[in-house]
């Protein structure tokens, strides 16, 4: 057996072995993630790892080279992981360690893996090649690949015993998983216009004239590109309003990873604002230091209390 942290039960090597491969990949590729996560207590975080791990491997197959059929057959494979876990028939001598991980983490949490299933659906939307109309259409988008990851983690997270409102906590975490993501497509759009993807709305492409595309670091000549990000921007930030008020249903640690994850791409968001080109020229990132200022800000409970003055001045 490993041995015993932060008072939980002690697991077998295996799994933990498990864990530590799932840690390994968090920390390779999701930096942003990995940053939010560490604030975690151990259980916790490996949960969050496996969790990930099993996300990125969906994602990898959405954006590899496959053929669309063998991309589908994949997928549908998954599922079948996805079944076999649901019903606990994941050994701890299994040969996939994020089976392992995540076969585990069910067990310790009350995670909803079928937000997993959402995830595969999501994917699938990208391996069919599907465009969004309008912004109704891409939030299904959105809920499937970010707002079920957000449901997810709220598995791992729970929420404060007694806290008021904690019955929206699934609804809080799911809004602040699309403000993630329209963030994230806000970043993406020329690298996603490089492979063949558009998502922002149709309608709004059109009305800031710029349905031509972002093939270029310079938008097309007559498209108010700046007026179409501002735009998304808005819209985002309404979205992250609505999301934070999931932080004061939290634990101190919990609420502290959310508004260490949330917070870097709310200050992304500001970057994008202050310059919309940029998008068009690189990846906007923000630096470690700022990084490590907006994880100081989520322990200290900052955003939480903030979160909690706001809701109580809307009441009286």
């Amino acid at each position: 057996m490993s041995r015993n942290v932060e008072g939980q039960t002690p697991m077998s090597a295996p799994v933990w072995a498990a864990y530590s491969y799932c840690e390994a990949v968090t920390g390779q590729q999701a930096r942003n993630f990995a940053y939010g996560i560490r604030l975690l207590p151990t259980d916790k975080r490996q949960a969050m790892s496996a969790l990930y791990a099993l996300s990125r491997r969906v994602d990898d197959i959405g954006d590899g080279t496959l053929e669309p059929a063998a991309k589908q057959a994949r997928l549908e494979d998954t599922r079948v992981l996805l079944d076999r876990i649901r019903e606990g028939a994941v050994d701890e001598d299994d040969t996939d360690p994020v089976a392992v991980a995540l076969a585990d983490a069910a067990r310790r949490f009350p995670i909803p893996v079928d937000g997993l299933d959402e995830l595969i659906d999501g994917v699938l939307m990208d391996v069919r090649g599907e465009t969004y109309e309008t912004w109704d259409r891409l939030k299904v988008y959105c809920r499937c690949v970010a707002g079920a990851i957000g449901r997810l983690s709220l598995g791992v997270f729970g929420t404060s015993p007694g806290a008021p409102g904690a019955e929206r906590a699934s609804e809080y975490a799911d809004t602040l998983g699309l403000a993630l993501q329209l963030t994230n497509i806000l970043r993406d759009v020329r690298e996603d216009a490089g492979n063949g993807r558009t998502y922002l709305p149709s309608d709004d492409l059109a009305k800031f004239g710029c349905s031509a595309g972002f093939h270029s670091n310079t938008p097309a000549p007559g498209a108010d590109f700046a007026g179409l990000v501002h735009f998304e921007v808005r819209r985002a930030r309404a979205l992250f309003a609505e999301g934070y008020r999931l932080l004061p249903l939290l634990d101190r640690r919990s609420g502290a990873c959310v508004a260490a994850m949330a917070g870097i791409y709310r200050r992304l968001l500001d970057r994008i604002e202050r310059d919309p080109e940029a998008v068009l020229r690189g990846r906007v990132s923000l630096p470690g230091r700022e990084k490590a200022y907006v994880a100081v800000r989520g322990l200290s409970g900052l955003d939480a209390r903030s979160v909690t003055r706001q809701t109580v001045r809307r009441r009286a």
